[in-house]
Parts: structure tokens; C-alpha cells; sequence
């Protein structure tokens, strides 16, 4: 923990966030257990479009931990993650594994993290087992059609989904 002598421990959490689910949720969660604050890093990818903006997904977030503002940052990342991280001074990125099929290309991921920057590990948090099987793809792929998933996501974050799919 942080003391005059140790400055607090830092690590990034990486996402495109488009929405933030329940599993997004008690990654971040288990973060803080581990580290004095943690960033949340929504990757700008001009390769995609969300189905959020990048303020509306900060303002999601933001939203989701309204006790947490000292602990918990979010910021807008484009480019090499670890570069990053070494600016901010983090010593961890983390990433969520909901299922083997994650692990290979994650675990390519954080090799190649490692071999830019060795300073920077890769922790592995998975998520409970009742959010194991969500992501942001399936849930917005559902509610576009109609599906229930107010208990996949938070409350706001269902509203929002709901307006986004309205017909």
C-alpha cells in the first residue's frame, strides 16, 4: 500500500468498455483489492465503432463507482498499452479471462508486453463464475434483439441499451 516512502501502486485495465458488463465490473473490483488505484483504459481504435461514445462509455463508468473516484481514473489510450503504462508509472496491466479460449491470445498478448517493456507484468484476474460466459459483444448482441440483460449490466448501463435498440 502507499506510504511516504511508496508511491501508490498503479495498474491499467484495458477495454474498449462498449458497454460495461457486470464482468467489467468485479475485474475492477478485484483490482482494487490488489492495487491503490487503478486506471481504466478505454482503447480508441479507429478500426472499430462502438455502439457508444467514447464520453458516453467514460460517463458509464464513472457512474459505476461513484465511492471510488479517488482510487479509480478513467482515461481515453490509443497506441502501445505498455508505453503507456510505463508513463503513468504502472507495474501491471490487467486482463480478464473468462474461458481457455481467452488464455492463447491473451497470453501472446502479455508476452509480447513483456518483451516491449519488462517492467510492466500482466495479471490475469478471471471474473465470478455467474459473469464468466458475458462480454460486451453478446450482451449488446442480445439486447439489440429484444433480450433481457438487466442483470448482465448495470442499471443505467440496460437504460442505455434499451434507448440505443429502441425501433
Amino acid at each position: 500500500m502507499q506510504t511516504a516512502a511508496n508511491p501508490p501502486s498503479i495498474a491499467i485495465y484495458p477495454g474498449t468498455f462498449d458497454p460495461i458488463t457486470m464482468g467489467h465490473i468485479d475485474i475492477i473490483n478485484r483490482a482494487l483489492n490488489l492495487f491503490d488505484r487503478v486506471v481504466i483504459a478505454i482503447a480508441v481504435n479507429p478500426g472499430k465503432t462502438p455502439l457508444f461514445s467514447l464520453p458516453a462509455r467514460m460517463s458509464m463508468i464513472e457512474e459505476c463507482f461513484p465511492e471510488d473516484q479517488q482510487r479509480i481514473e478513467i482515461v481515453a489510450v490509443s497506441g502501445l498499452l505498455v508505453n503507456y503504462a510505463m508513463e503513468r508509472g504502472a507495474k501491471a496491466i490487467i486482463r480478464g479471462l473468462r474461458a481457455v479460449s481467452d488464455f492463447d491470445y491473451e497470453f501472446q498478448l502479455a508476452l509480447m508486453n513483456r518483451k516491449l517493456e519488462r517492467e510492466v507484468d500482466t495479471i490475469f484476474l478471471m471474473p465470478a463464475f455467474r459473469w464468466i460466459y458475458i462480454s460486451s459483444s453478446i450482451i449488446k448482441e442480445a439486447a439489440r434483439h429484444g433480450g433481457d440483460v438487466s442483470e448482465l449490466v448495470p442499471e443505467h448501463v440496460n437504460q442505455l441499451l434499451k434507448e440505443a435498440f429502441a425501433s
